[in-house]
Parts: C-alpha cells; structure tokens; sequence
C-alpha cells in the first residue's frame, strides 16, 4: 500500500496531538498564541487644544504627530486642532522678499469661501529639515560633476550646526538615504562625493518617500517643536522608472507640508543676439514637471547655465527659507476624509506676488491607510 506524504503528515499530527492530551498539554495554533500573548489594545487619548495656545503645539489637519509610528508606506494623519497651516512668501515686481506685512494685508480663501485668519506670525529663524535628493541616474552622467556642486554649495550657505539637520538620499532605480539626518556638513559632503551615475530614473519615488520622511524628523529640543520642512531636488526631471505618479508625489508632499525647490540640469538653452547670455525660452519635459512640483508645494524652479550661476539660485533659496510669514486658519467646512481642498492666499498691496501651497488634503480624525500608488 503507498501512503502519500499528506498522510504521513496527518498521521504524524494526530500522534502528536494524542501523546499531548495525555501529558496535559496544551497545544496553541500560531494565531491563537499570537492573540493570547499580545498585550491588550489602549486608545491612545487625544489632548485637547487649550484656547489661545499657538498652533505649532498642536497636531493640525495634515501633519502627523511626532508621536506617531511612521512607515515608508505612510502614516495615518489624526486631527486634533482642525488647523490648516500655511507658509506663505511675497516678492516684489523685482522678485525682492517683501517681510512688512500685517495679517490684515492677507486674505485666504479655501474653496472659494473666504477664511479667518487664527494665526499670524513672521517665521524668519525656524530650524530647517531638508531632503537633499540627487539624481544619480544614467541619464545625468555627464552633469553629475554639476550636481554634487550644486548641492555641496547649498549645504554649506544653508545648514547651520546645531539648528539645522539635512538628509542625503539617491535616486537611480530607485531612491536611497544615503546619509541620514545630520548637521555634520563632513559627512553630507563625503556622502555626496561618493555618488556615481547609473540605472533609470525614478524621481517620483523620491519626492514620494522623503515627503514622508519629512513629516517625522528630529525636532528640536525647548517648548517649540516647530520646524520647517523642505525638499531640494537637483535632477533633469526625466521620470522614466518610478512606481507613483507625479500625483502621488505632490500629494505625499502637501501632506507632509514639505515646500520643493527644484534646481534643473538640463542644458537645453536658447543663446539670441547675444551668446554670453543663453535662456530658457521654452520650459518643455523635465523642466515641467520640476516646476509643477515647486509650483503646487509653494517653492520654486531654477535654471542654473553655469557652476558660477548656482551662487545666487541657492543664495534665494536661503533667504528664502528665513523670510517668509506663518498663518492658521480653521476651515469654515467641516473635514471630510481624502478631500482635495483648494487655497488661495493673496494680499491687498499692489504688485506683490504671493505663494504658497495650492492646496491640501482634508483628513477625517479617524484616517485609514493609504491607497495603492498609482500607476503611470
């Protein structure tokens, strides 16, 4: 007679079991030990907002707790102060930063509904995160030199020890952290010195996960945790790898409330009547797509020609990042789950131009996990 190896295995089993119950075993199946050894599920209780406290204690309307378990597939997003924060930046017809305004010379609208004003402030001196992503693709090889100046000219004009922390992550096939958060400007440069080109590019995919890495850092010490988040992405924009849409990567971003500065490496200049000095005349492919993602998260787009001209992109950046206003403001309409909800910011001063984030991503206290990225 041949017993297959499925009975032999039940045989087995049932010998088991039966020599068990003789000795007084008791025999548990993986889930059930699992459920009986499992520490008993407590609701974390939700501190309640006391009236007059300044926002930046709080947990707002898209920003996780620094409590909070974070994970590369995205952390759930709580309420607790029904606040939207915004960052907000003026310049003049010269692009000069205009740093004299009042609260009565905003107005905010969500939706179309005009918005009351909470909160107001000048943040001019937050501690910076920053996510330096550098594309080291094999489409940017012969720029690579380019970018590791780029970036090594932004570390040293930005970061300031003891206050300001940067990461370094890579982005080929796919992204990496390469240096994590740190203030040594030592080992942010060796990191970036490393790096060789090679593979595709998955640009998306980067902005996605150092969004999310961004909306838990390492906050600072005292009774203001507030920090100010940014991403500096310096990369040809040629997404040809990447598992999230650019949708998924602005949307990772507005929850988040990371700003994008993009610095382009492409050379597709324009020289007319005088060749000393070339210009973008046409902002087509990557260029694009750098701009969409600065443009929806309130930052901004350059196109250094040369090494030498990188001194006063990054220069504006800086100032940038220590000129700019904070307000609050608590939606007129109740919150609704995954909800797009639009902003506009504007000042009654003329000539002015005023950014900020496009939009943001209503959440429900009770958010759920995150969909499935989507495809291209």
């Amino acid at each position: 007679m041949i017993i297959s190896p499925i009975e032999v295995k039940k045989s087995t089993m049932r010998r088991i079991l039966a020599m068990c119950a003789l000795l007084g075993i008791c025999v548990l199946t993986p889930r059930a030990f699992a459920q009986i050894s499992a520490p008993p599920e407590t609701e974390t209780p939700q501190p309640n907002a006391q009236p007059g406290s300044h926002p930046d204690s709080q947990t707002d309307t898209q920003q996780n707790s620094p409590q909070a378990p974070h994970t590369d597939e995205g952390a759930a997003i709580r309420v607790t102060s029904g606040l939207v924060h915004l960052v907000v930046t003026v310049t003049d017809r010269k692009r000069a930063f205009v740093t004299d305004l009042d609260e009565k010379d905003f107005k905010v609208s969500e939706n179309g509904t005009p918005q009351e004003i909470r909160f107001f402030g000048r943040e001019t001196d937050l501690p910076l995160r920053i996510a330096l992503l550098l594309d080291t693709s094999n489409s940017i090889r012969p720029r690579l030199q380019f970018e590791q100046d780029a970036a090594l000219d932004f570390l040293n004009r930005v970061i300031r020890r003891r206050k300001d922390m940067a990461f370094l992550m890579t982005f080929d096939n796919e992204p990496e952290v390469v240096q994590d958060y740190t203030d040594d400007l030592s080992l942010l440069t060796n990191a970036v010195r490393n790096q060789r080109a090679g593979g595709g590019t998955a640009l998306n995919d980067a902005i996605y996960r150092a969004s999310e890495k961004l909306s838990n850092p390492p906050l600072p010490a005292g009774p203001d945790p507030e920090v100010r988040r940014v991403v500096v992405v310096i990369s040809d924009g040629d997404d040809n790898l990447s598992d999230h849409a650019l949708s998924d990567a602005i949307e990772s971003a507005l929850r988040g409330e990371a700003t994008i500065y993009a610095i382009s490496t492409n050379t597709d200049w324009l020289s007319i009547d005088d060749a000393s000095k070339p210009n973008k005349y046409h902002i087509e492919g990557g260029d694009k797509i750098l701009q969409e993602l600065s443009d929806e998260t309130g930052g901004r787009t350059f196109f250094p020609y040369r090494i030498d001209d990188l001194a006063q992109s990054f220069l504006d950046i800086g100032t940038e990042l220590r000129s700019q206003y904070f307000i609050a403001y608590s939606p007129t309409v109740p919150l609704s789950q995954g909800q797009y909800r639009k902003i506009d910011i504007d000042t009654d001063r003329k000539g002015l131009n005023v950014r900020a984030r496009k939009g943001y991503y209503a959440a429900a206290p009770q958010a759920g996990p995150p969909p499935p990225p989507k495809k291209k």
